[in-house]
């Protein structure tokens, strides 16, 4: 028979009543940090969900030998910048290797060392032996360390890089991220 407490309820009921306040104090503490919206950037030909409300830039930017009109929406919330980069290379056959150079250039960024790749793909992606995603560890260039979930793939002849950074990675919150993506 359960003993008594002193404020008159059983253990096991109290044990639940903490962990149901527990509960509803990290879900709290979390809502404002990481405030979910989706999103359909223009001329993106992507879906997505981002934690806070983004803020969107373009660049021309070299990529295979080819000017590529660079687009990157990002915004910064719970210790972590989000974000999405594409463009359009125009020509299919520098699709496998420009999403090769973007893991290459974000792993040479942080001075990570080689991390395993997983392929990966949202779903309308055109398939493609370099779509993948990768953890890496390293350092911003200031030598504070960093972490990135990274990932790239493609639709056609546009090409995206998603990626969540941070001092710490943050995986279930990366997921999440991942998952909202979908391209047409």
């Amino acid at each position: 028979m359960p003993q008594p407490s002193c404020l008159g309820q059983t253990r096991s009921t109290q044990r639940l009543r903490c962990l149901g306040l527990l509960g509803l104090i990290g879900l709290l503490a979390c809502t404002p940090a990481l405030n979910w919206r989706e999103l359909r950037p223009e001329g993106g030909g992507v879906q997505l969900q981002l934690p806070c409300k983004p803020s969107t830039f373009a660049r021309p930017l070299q990529l295979q030998g080819v000017a590529v009109d660079w687009k990157l929406m990002a915004c910064s919330a719970g210790e972590q910048t989000w974000g999405l980069a594409w463009g359009d290379l125009k020509d299919p056959a520098l699709v496998t290797s420009a999403l090769l150079d973007l893991r290459a250039t974000a792993q040479r960024n942080l001075a990570a060392p080689e991390a395993p790749t997983l392929p990966w793909a949202p779903p309308g992606a055109t398939p493609n032996v370099q779509a993948a995603r990768v953890r890496l560890q390293g350092k911003l260039p200031d030598g504070r360390p960093a972490a990135q979930e990274l990932a790239v793939f493609a639709r056609g002849t546009a090409i995206y890089q998603a990626s969540v950074m941070g001092a710490q990675a943050v995986p279930e919150a990366a997921a999440l991220y991942f998952a909202s993506l979908r391209v047409w």
